[in-house]
């Protein structure tokens, strides 16, 4: 099992990075060779599943995600959302913070905790925190 933290300060309100954030479908803009959808569609909510698919073809597995905590960051209060790894393949969570910052920006924090079988943890590691951390910064981008 592996587990990262990505933090970032973000030129945007907390409002901003967390609308940027939670919009599931960018992730699969974001992240190479995967697709994003939400069920059911339309607001998040506690309960609500993001399946990431990953791979080309039929050479691709889902990783189904239930939303069990979501609290949008409100005046001066910090938003949590977390994600709790529901797939054969990969196991673990995820949790995205987003708090108050200097001078009105959002400070970002990406916790999460992978288990994929078959892929030694050293590479788990470094593929991971190079895909979602450069996923993290175009998100925040806005690309």
């Amino acid at each position: 099992m592996v587990t990262f933290l990505l933090e970032r300060t973000a030129p945007l309100s907390p409002d901003e990075a967390w609308r940027r954030l939670t919009e599931w479908p960018r992730h699969g803009e974001v992240v190479p060779l995967t697709r994003v959808t939400v069920v059911p569609p339309g607001p998040t909510a506690e309960g609500t599943l993001v399946v990431a698919r990953s791979g080309i073809g039929p050479l691709g597995f889902d990783d189904p995600m239930e939303v069990t905590v979501w609290r949008p960051p409100a005046e001066g209060v910090s938003g949590l959302c977390r994600l709790e790894k529901r797939g054969r393949v990969v196991r673990g969570w995820a949790e995205l913070e987003v708090h108050p910052g200097p001078g009105g920006r959002a400070r970002v924090i990406w916790r999460e905790t992978l288990r994929f079988p078959l892929v030694p943890e050293g590479l788990l590691r470094v593929a991971a925190r190079s895909v979602f951390g450069r996923a993290l910064n175009r998100l925040l981008r806005g690309a």
